[in-house]
């Protein structure tokens, strides 16, 4: 029985990516060669503008921001339960854990709440 890969195989039809003998590296590698030899003073004289995606208000008084933390945190809790409530083993015990860890936050978030607007 005749053998039909050649040994060693032949390699005309490989990547010129993949020989290491080439001689001029591809585009990506140029441009990564390029971003790596940038300065931090380059990189701080580019124009930035913020995203606006994520921002908060700067007129936003403190009492309305904690309130809609404490509000995420209290449906993140009940979400976070209902799913415990689905899984067993571990993974109902992760998500138990979750939801101890953000219902302290939610604590946190309340107590911060009642010391802005103490009840009189």
């Amino acid at each position: 029985m005749t053998k039909v890969t050649p040994d060693p195989p032949n390699t005309d039809n490989a990547s010129p990516h993949k020989n290491p003998d080439t001689e001029k590296p591809d585009e990506a590698t140029d441009r990564n060669v390029d971003d790596a030899q940038r300065s931090f003073a380059d990189i701080r004289a580019l124009p930035r503008t913020p995203c606006k995606t994520y921002s908060v208000n700067l007129q936003v008084d403190v009492h309305s921001l904690l309130g809609g933390v404490s509000e995420a945190l209290a449906s993140a809790c009940v979400i976070t339960m209902d799913l415990a409530d689905q899984e067993t083993g571990p993974s109902r015990n992760t998500l138990l854990g979750v939801h101890l860890i953000m219902s302290v936050a939610e604590i946190s978030v309340n107590r911060a709440l009642d010391l802005l607007d103490p009840a009189e």
